[in-house]
């Protein structure tokens, strides 16, 4: 298994977490092909340091349907980040994986030190 160790001290959370949706699947090999899983883990370390430019923390906001009448719940990226920062990342992350039968594998190789 072929393992990516990133710092992520000082990168913005969208390019960060489009670099590593890229390795997840692979497409940094040159045996890449897209029907295949690849034998890649990524490693990301240091998230606290993160950096979010402009008014992000602020205005940015994540929902969740639960399918009933009521049932929407909004959260801002600022009470998210202090409860669950990997959580934030890993959604994004998995925003940027392929919408196939394979992206529930592959975002379980991303781990966080």
């Amino acid at each position: 298994m072929k393992t990516h160790e990133i710092d992520a001290s000082n990168q913005s959370l969208g390019r960060l977490a489009s670099k590593v949706a890229t390795l997840l699947r692979g497409k940094d090999s040159p045996a890449f092909q897209n029907n295949i899983m690849p034998d890649v883990q990524v490693v990301l370390k240091n998230i606290d340091k993160i950096k979010f430019v402009g008014t992000k923390m602020d205005t940015k906001v994540y929902h969740h349907y639960s399918g009933y009448p009521g049932g929407l719940k909004t959260r801002s990226l600022k009470t998210l980040w202090v409860k669950q920062p990997k959580e934030v990342i890993r959604q994004s992350v998995y925003g940027m994986l392929p919408n196939n039968r394979q992206r529930d594998k592959l975002i379980s190789n991303l781990k966080f030190k």
